[in-house]
């Protein structure tokens, strides 16, 4: 990790391209997130822990970064600066900078012949030893047996936690030679509290005792030998004591190392040889290793920052030295909060040494060597240590570093700090909640302090500790706290408070957070609270905070949604007209679906009714969800997971007769995958005969109550979950809202049904129902929080009517339930006053307009089989009946599914220019007529035709005319853009929208809008009495350029690129469209177009 944060730095910061960064990893793996590893257990995919994805390797310049993976660097020469790897390859330098991390430790009296020989011993590093322990405990002599780690700090915890998890493993034993675990970073108090947590979960902790020896049978592990004469069975044992840093390169190059382990390095991070750095856990400055994540970065940040900005072509910069690293840690193990920071021990010492820095002076740099350091290779910078006595004067043209001087003014906070210390601690053993925060005996400065099971004020008291700021408050507050409720917004913290330590990066924009900072990629915890940070500190500013909908409203999907009721209009152009910016604008991918949405709570009229399909994203436009591949998904509604043997049946053959992979989803439901465009009537046609209706998988409405069996089999159950599950799913099915609705309905406390992460969820009392609200999954899940308690089953139904109808009018757009409570003013306790006490006396108007939606429930899919007209919206061309998959289709498992999509595709910018025939030689062609496209004059439409192998998208916008493109989205292949949102800017530019991630294509020259590696071909399109003409050249030498055999995804082209994982050596990327045969390696990332609002 300290590794790939050094490179990232350097290519962040050597804007000049000074440097030719050449890196070679022994992992076979890309660089990985190792604070994350125990996630590994549970997703087995080293893919979801990479730093950085494989498309990031290949979008750099080759001659500015090349990175070797499964290449281990053998030798290293300091005199002829080269290093030789384990393929033979020699590798010359100018610098050399070890990262080489460290090792697990492992015992005396296991031997490094007994650890290879043995089975069933491990250690707890890497992706291999982990990969081991997996196939390990599937080992029959291994299932149900007992697994022992030995350690009880950081990494053993964290040991136990994974192996604790496994189905596989009945038993797991943790050995800790101290009375409690967590001994380097908690007092005996915090550690007992921990240690019972821990006991609690059902594992057991052996204190005060250690392995004497490991017990073997025919080399497989039996046992463990322990120091109080015990005997303890182990099927597996995991060590966890400690790292040892890797420092045999160094050692047999000849560099300086602490006997203990470590390449001895100085401030500047510099070796004992020449040219050569050393950083992260295998260095040890001033005898002193670390095997955190946040010194490693702070090394990795100090020594880019001296190669590149010393000596730049703008002037020079003084150069950074190391200081003692903050070592503060915040981390969940074993489903415990725990946290330390400052000088969390202090009260277990007797003196408190002061720290002190170093001075030095860098040579100062002229105006003519920095010139020429552009284009000669650059040196190292020059560094003079001044002498420690007091006397010693910094020379002209010298520049300090730090100085250490004492101000006077500053005398008595020095005193307080170096003086006596009280602590204040506070124990609560019902909720497993320690803390204990050390002051100075005067109360005014905090040194440290250690937290276990609430941590919340972590960020803010680290902050205070390292800035040695005195306090406003008294102490006991500290401990007390303020009371506040609801999600920190850091309006407590000071300007420029650092709230993730894992990269010690700084930034004052919320749009510069992800693609300029690491937020999310060491502990992930902080990315939140940047959120309403940014927020809070514009409003401080005085700034104001934008909640428009877009640029065509000027107002929140709130005041929005009250003028479309109150005004009662029903049609994009009439609200347009009343509040838009600019009365005639089309809109955009952002306010069309919103205000899809909202006439769809009002009125509940038919989405693909011509007035509305305009406004639908795909998925609501064809009534199904829209594949990678573009196929679409077929969800039937299950209410409550209960389904009929005959329905079963009508499934799998409708699943058979068409071709379908089908897949139980989470919701209790069943998914049909890959279904053509233009059948989806002819199969919802079969569904609707058997009795199904449509499950809404695709629109942001109800998706599904799940429900557990309840009193129908269950012996445990109180309350018919499955009864009520379905009656819930019968009443809110088809009602749209801000975002998707999901619930859930337990029979009892055992909550089989996970209610308290759904959007609502009821949990069966002996009285009636609890109601839970507000909770969900995914990537930033809630636990739901209790709204009602025992409520009998006929108040159910009104309570969840007032909750998601006041959700539907006060809620952003593409907002969950659970944010909405959580931005809620006045939280929790306010909705319960509105909505349980009907403060605002709108509790009877809010169920009568959610009964008026109900009323207006009809089936989508039945309205439309029943509706020739409305068939022909599915055709996957309009002037023929010739099909044409979009992607190669392979046979998985018993089933087809699309070819896997490159994990990066090249840049791709088409136009006019790259056909072969010049357009004043292209001919007026008719590929479709008037009818096709079903014209309106309030909403835009379009149709994809098929013009020799290529494939072409028509657009008709009206009091604007017809226009044409290509149908493929060059950005992933797909073939979809006549499926995209028509809209314009407040310019009037045209455009459409890439219904997959949402790449905005104008439909004058084809420039993407928001991704400039993109672009597509506009062809001139006109009207001739009833057919409509397309300016093109002969279909050869159109397909030559867009023809679908060109451009189709294939599995051949991913499996190489799948492969980009070991042993990448960069190659460059080149525009334009793939040529035969070619590998592709280059791409973008799978964002909507850079824009979150748009993740429909």
């Amino acid at each position: 990790m300290v590794g790939i944060a050094f490179i990232e730095k350097m290519l962040t910061l050597d804007e000049a391209k000074r440097y030719r960064l050449v890196t070679c990893g022994e992992e076979s793996h890309l660089a990985y997130n190792r604070v994350a590893l125990t996630d590994y257990f549970q997703h087995r995919s080293v893919e979801k822990l990479y730093l950085n994805q494989v498309e990031w390797y290949t979008q750099q310049d080759p001659e500015h970064f090349l990175f070797h993976t499964g290449e281990r660097v053998t030798s290293l020469n300091t005199v002829a600066h080269s290093v030789t790897t384990s393929k033979g390859r020699n590798i010359s330098y100018d610098y050399c900078v070890l990262a080489t991390g460290s090792e697990s430790t492992l015992p005396p009296y296991v031997s490094s012949v007994k650890a290879e020989r043995a089975q069933g011993i491990f250690v707890y590093r890497n992706i291999s030893d982990l990969d081991k322990i997996l196939s390990y405990s599937e080992q029959e002599h291994v299932r149900g047996g007992r697994a022992v780690v030995v350690g009880g700090g950081l990494i053993g915890l964290e040991a136990a936690k994974a192996v604790f998890d496994l189905e596989t493993i009945s038993e797991v034993v943790i050995i800790n030679r101290q009375v409690f675990p967590l001994s380097r970073q908690l007092d005996g108090e915090g550690g007992e509290i921990v240690l019972r947590r821990i006991e609690a979960m059902g594992v057991r902790v052996l204190t005060r005792t250690s392995v004497k020896d490991i017990i073997t049978s025919d080399g497989v592990l039996t046992g463990l030998s322990l120091s109080d004469d015990r005997y303890l069975k182990a099927e597996m044992v995991i060590h966890a004591i400690g790292i040892t840093p890797r420092d045999d390169l160094a050692r047999q190059a000849g560099l300086k190392c602490v006997e203990k382990g470590g390449i001895v390095i100085n401030d500047l991070l510099q070796t004992s040889a020449q040219d050569v750095y050393a950083i992260g856990e295998c260095a040890s400055w001033k005898d002193n290793t670390y095997g955190l994540i946040a010194p490693g970065v702070e090394m990795a940040d100090i020594l880019s920052f001296n190669f590149t900005q010393v000596e730049t072509g703008l002037g020079g910069f003084k150069p950074r030295v190391m200081n003692m690293p903050d070592l503060s840690t915040k981390l969940k193990l074993m489903g415990v909060d725990v946290a330390s920071f400052g000088d969390y021990f202090a009260d277990k010492r007797s003196t408190r040494g002061v720290l002190t820095s170093k001075v030095a002076v860098a040579e100062p740099l002229t105006r003519d060597k920095a010139q020429k350091a552009i284009d000669a290779k650059p040196t190292a910078w020059q560094i003079s240590p001044l002498g420690s006595t007091p006397g010693n004067r910094v020379k002209e043209g010298e520049v300090a570093i730090n100085t250490v001087t004492t101000d006077m003014k500053h005398g008595s906070r020095r005193a307080a700090l170096d003086g006596p210390i009280e602590c204040l601690t506070y124990r609560d053993p019902f909720s497993c909640v320690y803390k204990k925060y050390i002051f100075t005996a005067d109360g005014k400065y905090l040194l440290g302090g250690m937290m276990v099971g609430d941590t919340s004020d972590y960020v803010k008291l680290v902050s205070l500790v390292k800035k040695k700021k005195e306090l406003e408050e008294p102490p006991s507050k500290f401990i007390i706290g303020s009371g506040s409720k609801g999600p920190d917004d850091g309006a407590d913290l000071d300007d420029d408070t650092q709230i993730c330590s894992c990269h010690a990066t700084g930034v004052t924009t919320l749009s510069d957070l992800k693609a300029k900072t690491k937020i999310g990629t060491g502990c992930g915890g902080c990315v939140p609270l940047a959120t309403n940070i940014f927020k809070a500190e514009m409003k401080k500013a005085g700034h104001a905070v934008s909640n428009h909908l877009c640029p065509h409203f000027g107002m929140a999907r709130q005041e929005l949604f009250s003028i479309v009721k109150i005004r009662k209009l029903k049609t994009f152009p009439e609200i347009m007209e009343a509040a838009g910016v600019k009365k005639d604008s089309l809109g955009c991918e952002i306010c069309k679906p919103a205000i899809g949405s909202i006439l769809s709570s009002l009125y509940n009229e038919l989405v693909i009714a011509p007035v509305h399909h305009a406004n639908q994203d795909t998925n609501d436009k064809y009534l199904a969800n829209i594949q990678r591949n573009g196929t679409f998904s077929v969800v039937p509604r299950v209410a409550g997971g209960e389904i009929t043997p005959d329905k079963l049946i009508v499934l799998g053959k409708v699943a058979n007769k068409y071709n379908l992979y089908t897949k139980i989803t989470g919701g209790q439901r069943i998914d049909l995958f890959g279904a053509n465009k233009q059948d989806l009537p002819d199969i919802w046609e079969e569904l609707v005969a058997a009795g199904f209706e449509s499950g809404h998988a695709y629109g942001k409405a109800l998706r599904t109550v799940k429900s557990c069996v309840g009193t129908t089999w269950c012996r445990y159950g109180i309350g018919d979950s499955v009864g009520m599950a379905i009656h819930l799913e019968e009443r809110y099915k088809g009602i749209r809202s801000p975002h998707k609705i999901k619930g859930g309905v337990s029979g009892c406390v055992r909550e089989c049904a996970e209610a308290q992460s759904k959007d609502f969820g009821l949990i069966a009392t002996d009285k009636g129902w609890n109601i839970f609200i507000a909770g969900n999954g995914g990537s930033n899940p809630r636990h739901a929080t209790l709204f009602a308690k025992d409520v009998p089953p006929s108040k159910v139904f009104r309570i969840l009517d007032r909750f998601l109808m006041y959700y539907i009018h006060t809620a952003d757009k593409l907002m969950r339930t659970a944010r909405w409570v959580e931005q809620f003013n006045g939280g929790i306790e306010r909705l319960k006053a509105i909505l349980l006490d009907d403060e605002l006396g709108v509790c009877a108007d809010l169920e009568r307009e959610m009964g008026e939606l109900i009323g207006s429930y009809a089936d989508e899919w039945k309205a439309v089989v029943n509706d020739p007209a409305r068939r022909r919206q599915f055709r996957q061309f309009v002037n023929t009946d010739e099909r044409r998959p979009q992607t190669e289709v392979i046979k998985e498992r018993g089933q087809e599914r699309p070819a896997d999509w490159p994990k990066q595709l090249p840049p791709a910018k088409l136009g006019e220019s790259v056909i072969v025939t010049p357009k004043s030689e292209w001919e007026w062609r008719k590929l479709a007529t008037v009818n096709d496209l079903m014209p309106t004059d309030d909403a835009t439409t379009s149709a994809a035709v098929k013009y020799g192998d290529s494939q072409l998208a028509i657009f008709h916008i009206p009091r604007r005319g017809y226009f044409a493109t290509q149908q493929m989205c060059p950005h992933k292949r797909a073939f979809v853009l006549d499926h995209g949102i028509v809209g314009d800017d407040l310019d009037g530019n045209l455009y459409v929208s890439c219904p997959l991630h949402k790449r905005n294509f104008r439909l004058t020259d084809g420039k993407c809008l928001n991704d400039e590696d993109f672009s597509i071909i506009p062809f001139d399109v006109k009207q001739e009495g009833d057919n409509l003409l397309v300016l093109l050249p002969d279909s050869g030498n159109l397909d030559a350029v867009i023809g679908t055999s060109k451009w189709m995804v294939k599995q051949a082209t991913a499996e190489v690129s799948s492969r980009g994982g070991e042993g990448i050596e960069i190659a460059g990327v080149g525009m334009g469209p793939p040529e035969s045969g070619s590998t592709c390696t280059g791409g973008q990332s799978l964002c909507s177009g850079g824009n979150a609002s748009l993740d429909w």
